[in-house]
């Protein structure tokens, strides 16, 4: 049986594969050269002084969704820093433009036993705060065993990842019991949770819905609203790999001549290959990262920037929340909500369920099952504007309705917030 203990010799044998793995990460442009020994626990910055709140999210979805709780915890508690770890670099330069002073941010250490001692010995924070479903074995039982408090939120587990813990009830045990606190998701998160053993899973609402608005920058919007005139257009957002070509179909399928096809991706790097897969499929294009504005021949538009999401949201009138035709489990559609855009979701919303299944339930979003549905809706939606408006307003209806989730959560950790003292 895998237990905690073989776990960490394990990982430790295993040393040479994982800095190939690294190695080739950093070839693939997934690791920042710069910052490569913050992913062996070499601290990239002095630990500042004072208490430090320590909060780990794994990706930018997870570190998007804690920013509302960083900036309530500075603004409340200001004496307290906040050190956030991620392990992506667009979660990295995400976080960069948007945590408040006092907040930081570092790669989490690979969960090796001595690259983790390495990271606590230097950070040595006062409180932990796990946001979501990334769960490393090694750097939650050495906090653990530091005597650190340490706080399991907006815990979120698939039942594909319920399927694959249980082969390891040894192992994932004693590391959700490592916690001081658990609050799920959504109350189906608590009950995989708790088939896997976990004790004392509370359910509050989910934190992802007490995310503010996406950042737009005015004099930006007003320039690319004027560019793009009174033209029909939507938006594919954070898309991934084999989306683009689906957002390219639902517009060719399309009799609207004029019609504009906003895409983001959800790496922004991928912006080679996305334009080269448009101009194959005979689209004139424009690029936001080489400053072009879209003009009168312009069909696709790629927004490939980062932290640029609120821009494009605030000007497409219908938003397909991407990740969800592709095995990704779709991204965060609450993003969109607070925006004035219809809400499509593809059939993989795994990752955010609980979100996607409230905008549902609210005739705030439409379910899309299929490519080939995507731009029978698009068309739909065009014709009846009265219907897109509705959609629009039910979303930020949703999103109203949960204004009293950061309360509660702050609530449920004031035990813990408590014992932090300057």
């Amino acid at each position: 049986m895998l237990t905690p203990g073989l776990y960490r010799g394990l990982t430790t044998a295993a040393t040479p594969a994982i800095l190939l793995a690294l190695h080739l990460r950093r070839r693939r442009g997934k690791e920042d050269p710069a910052r490569a020994g913050e992913r062996r626990g070499v601290a990239g910055r002095a630990r500042p002084p004072g208490p430090l709140i320590w909060m780990h999210a794994a990706s930018v979805g997870e570190a998007t969704s804690a920013l509302s709780l960083i900036e309530r915890l500075r603004t409340e508690r200001p004496q307290v820093g906040v050190l956030v770890t991620t392990g992506t670099t667009t979660s990295a330069e995400l976080m960069a433009r948007r945590l408040p002073h006092g907040a930081f941010h570092q790669y989490v250490p690979v969960d090796r036993s001595a690259w983790v001692e390495r990271f606590l010995d230097h950070w040595r924070p006062d409180l932990a705060l796990w946001i979501e479903s990334e769960l490393w074995p090694n750097l939650i039982h050495a906090t653990r065993a530091r005597g650190v408090p340490m706080a399991l939120l907006n815990a979120r587990l698939s039942e594909r990842s319920l399927a694959g813990w249980r082969r390891f009830p040894g192992l994932i045990r004693p590391t959700l019991a490592a916690f001081d606190i658990r609050l799920a998701q959504s109350p189906a998160d608590a009950d995989r949770l708790r088939a896997l053993g976990a004790p004392d899973i509370g359910y509050v609402g989910n934190l992802k819905f007490a995310a503010r608005p996406l950042p737009i920058d005015p004099v930006a919007r007003a320039a690319l609203a004027t560019a793009i005139g009174g033209r029909p257009r939507w938006l594919a957002a954070n898309t991934h790999d084999g989306e683009e070509e689906i957002a390219l179909a639902a517009h060719a399928a399309q009799s609207a001549p004029d019609l504009l096809t906003m895409i983001a991706p959800r790496h922004p790097g991928r912006g080679d290959a996305i334009e080269a897969l448009a101009r194959s499929r005979g689209f004139t294009l424009a690029r936001r990262s080489r400053g072009e504005p879209p003009d009168a021949s312009t069909r696709v538009y790629l927004a490939d920037t980062l932290g640029e999401m609120g821009l494009v949201y605030s000007l497409s009138r219908q938003t397909l929340i991407a990740g969800s035709f592709v095995a990704v489990g779709g991204h965060n559609p609450l993003e969109a909500a607070h925006f004035d855009t219809a809400i499509l979701l593809g059939p993989d919303r795994r990752n955010n369920a609980a979100a996607a299944a409230a905008l549902i339930e609210a005739d705030a979003a439409i379910e899309i099952a299929d490519p080939q549905a995507l731009a029978q809706t698009l068309s739909v939606l065009r014709a009846e504007p009265t219907r897109r408006d509705r959609l629009a307003r039910n979303a930020h209806a949703v999103v109203a309705q949960h204004e009293g989730v950061l309360d509660a959560v702050l609530a449920r950790l004031a035990p813990l917030l408590d014992r932090l003292r300057p």
